[in-house]
């Protein structure tokens, strides 16, 4: 039942982004991720109903937000791209990313706190993500919260409703304690949602009354149109809330697009914070290169996902520990794997490098020239460990060979992955 949002929650694994990526892909295609400000100013544009909330960059800019909300109880929230922001903790020592404030003073000294510093939660690592932003939001008291999401089930190959009247926390625990109480409803891609249907999904939830469920209903129809006119890959919204002055609102908001969608979602892409994702992964892409930081220290640059999860394979059953997987694609030439060779060495722990490549679409001797080049201009010092197998396979190991630059070629990968586990040992 909660199949297609577990699609989403993972995101941390190499699987999933390799999946994302595809085999074909040569840029790393990752789903755009918003700022909950600009989630709620979208939404808004759909006539979708949520608190007041308004962004601000700086402490003063706060102090001014916050003195608009005449004097009401108002929320502060960090505008950093994670989940568990409330149960997080900045690297100055203040604690929690979400407070419930009374007084532009309070906003102020907290902004200040919070912009600039990093938000640590359990979805950003030990690393934290920087906050360059806050968003001010009004206060409103829920009766009765509820979760609601967009998404796509790969099973069903339809777009899915999913909804339960036990919003506010999280939906995986929902899911193993109650999952009768989570609601599944396809939707028809020719159709939509219909409002006969959503407003079925809105009286089995429980909503106080018919006003109510006719919000909610008009809610969820206006959420689809969003997911599908905006080329979306997710809506979720936790908590939607009934509050106690009747309302229904969306208090939260989390909004995935698809990055093949770009070229016809320019506004929706104006709004991506590169300073929320790795550097190494956004200049990769600037090559036309695939990459993902993992946490090892044998350098991998390999062609095509299938290979490249066969490489990891088989460096961790040697005892090896990747340090990332890279993908040069199939168009990549000389300068861009002297480009490669530079996003994997920026990472200090490096020890060994590991290049496979299966030559297809991708020739060999077009690798081997990247090699030597990066191998010369860097003078490189980490071990380098090649295998090169398909097309102008043997061009490829007469340039290595002629160019007597100290690299260790194998035909072999097991005998070349244990090289490189054994040189990346050696070099700690």
């Amino acid at each position: 039942m909660i199949r297609a949002l577990n699609m989403f929650r993972s995101r941390a694994t190499v699987a999933q982004s390799l999946l994302r990526a595809g085999p074909n892909a040569a840029v790393q295609k990752r789903f755009l991720s918003i700022h909950e400000y600009l989630s709620m100013g979208l939404l808004n544009k759909y006539g979708i109903n949520t608190p007041k909330s308004i962004p601000a960059k700086s402490a003063e800019e706060a102090y001014e937000v916050a003195k608009k909300f005449g004097g009401k109880p108002i929320v502060i929230k960090a505008q950093v791209l994670a989940g568990g922001r409330g149960k997080g903790h900045f690297d100055n020592g203040l604690q929690g990313g979400v407070h419930l404030i009374n007084t532009p003073e309070e906003a102020r000294d907290l902004a200040s706190k919070m912009i600039g510093a990093k938000l640590i939660t359990k979805q950003t690592g030990a690393a934290g993500r920087e906050c360059h932003a806050v968003m001010i939001a009004e206060a409103r008291t829920p009766a009765h919260e509820y979760y609601v999401a967009v998404l796509n089930d790969r099973v069903n190959q339809l777009p899915v409703l999913i909804a339960s009247n036990q919003g506010g926390m999280s939906i995986e625990d929902v899911a193993k304690e109650n999952p009768d109480a989570i609601i599944t409803t396809p939707i028809d891609f020719t159709k939509g949602l219909d409002m006969e249907t959503a407003k079925s999904i809105a009286h089995k939830l429980g909503f106080s009354g018919s006003k109510q469920e006719d919000q909610a209903a008009d809610t969820f129809v206006k959420l689809y149109q969003l997911f599908s006119e905006r080329d979306a890959t997710q809506v979720e919204i936790n908590p939607m809330a009934e509050s106690k002055d009747g309302e229904v609102l969306c208090m939260d908001a989390k909004l995935g697009f698809d990055e093949n969608a770009e070229f016809r979602q320019k506004e929706v892409f104006d709004m991506r914070d590169l300073t929320q994702e790795d550097p190494s992964e956004v200049q990769a892409a600037e090559y036309g290169l695939n990459f993902i930081k993992l946490d090892g220290n044998i350098g991998c640059l390999v062609n095509g996902a299938g290979l490249a999860m066969a490489t990891l394979d088989v460096l961790s059953l040697n005892g090896g520990k990747p340090a990332n997987f890279l993908d040069v694609g199939g168009g990549a030439n000389a300068e861009a794997v002297k480009r490669a060779f530079e996003i994997v060495l920026q990472s200090k722990d490096v020890r060994a490098i590991f290049v496979n490549i299966f030559g297809g679409i991708m020739r060999c001797d077009v690798i081997a020239e990247g090699i030597i080049k990066a191998t010369k201009e860097m003078e490189l010092k980490v071990p380098l460990v090649v295998r090169l197998q398909g097309t102008k396979e043997q061009e490829a190991k007469a340039l290595i060979r002629e160019s007597g630059m100290k690299i260790s070629a194998f035909d072999g990968l097991d005998e070349a992955a244990r090289k490189a586990v054994e040189v990346a040992a050696a070099g700690q």
